[in-house]
């Protein structure tokens, strides 16, 4: 009779945890799980305006291939992330040890540098589309005053993707910023003074201890970074103009997508640049993780 008591009891437990995940699982079926497999559908469809699709096979894909404007855009978005991430590990690195020393105002000097992280990218590429304007911009202001003549940054084709690479390196570097402070934060100081007893200065502290504890952090930065180095649009679309011939030269892969999509009504074709996406990303973050046992260090 006792386990009988027990099994209801259980039974009932199971419920009411099933009864709060069910919010959860709905939400991701609905908004995740149904799109990415409707994606993936349509990617072999020829999809109109009003999602009518008519089955085509691998004709999306193989256009993509003789498509010099998704090679251009393939070529931008894989240039966005050799840059991208390289510069906001370092960069964050190089932040959150400086703020991780003794020095004064640090809480003040950690909510300037994670501000950007907390604004809307919106609003940011607005005031650097301003610094980077060609007549009456901060930046060409600058040069003029060392005799440098200003540039057209965002409708030059030579300077516009390097020029909204920098703004989204100076809205990352925050956010990682503080994940790398944190996992600095979680060293013993045990190993420095063992350290500085043997007579180790703060390079070799540096790069002995720091870096090698702090790989699995390190890690994490580094597959988030790339992923969202895939995922560069909001900047593009607002501080480039259309019109410009920079914008189809410095366009990425996401924007690209967005354009066959909401531009053009070309549903399918959209479709499969976003599977392609999705494939890169896929390939990039499991070519890390089998080389991360080279590189990251467990404790």
């Amino acid at each position: 009779m006792k386990k009988t008591k027990m099994g209801k009891r259980q039974r009932k437990e199971e419920l009411v945890g099933y009864l709060f995940i069910m919010p959860v699982v709905i939400g991701l079926s609905v908004f995740y799980i149904f799109p990415f497999l409707q994606n993936i559908w349509f990617g072999f469809n020829d999809v109109n305006q009003f999602n009518v699709a008519s089955f085509c096979g691998a004709d999306n894909y193989v256009r993509l291939l003789e498509d010099k404007e998704f090679l251009t855009a393939l070529a931008n978005s894989l240039k966005s992330a050799l840059v991208i991430v390289p510069a906001v590990v370092a960069l964050s690195l190089l932040v959150a040890s400086l703020l991780n020393t003794k020095i004064r105002g640090k809480s003040i000097y950690r909510t300037l540098y994670f501000l950007p992280a907390v604004t809307m990218s919106v609003a940011i590429s607005l005031v650097w589309k301003w610094i980077y304007n060609g007549e009456y911009g901060v930046l060409n202001s600058v040069l003029k005053v060392f005799g440098i003549e200003g540039i057209n940054w965002l409708s030059d084709p030579k300077y516009a993707l390097i020029m909204v690479l920098i703004v989204e390196i100076w809205m990352s570097v925050g956010y990682n910023m503080i994940i790398l402070l944190a996992g600095m934060q979680g060293i013993s100081t045990s190993y420095y003074e063992a350290a500085v007893i043997d007579g180790a200065g703060p390079a070799a502290c540096f790069f002995k201890i720091t870096i090698p504890i702090l790989t699995p952090t390190i890690f994490f930065v580094v597959i988030t970074s790339i992923i969202s180095s895939f995922q560069i649009f909001d900047t593009i679309f607002m501080m480039i103009p259309k019109d410009s011939p920079a914008f189809s030269a410095s366009q990425t892969l996401v924007m690209m997508f967005y354009r066959n999509a909401f531009d053009y009504g070309a549903k399918g074709y959209a479709a499969a640049i976003s599977s392609i996406v999705f494939l890169i990303v896929m390939l990039v973050t499991a070519v890390q993780f089998g080389m991360q046992k080279k590189w990251v260090h467990y404790e």
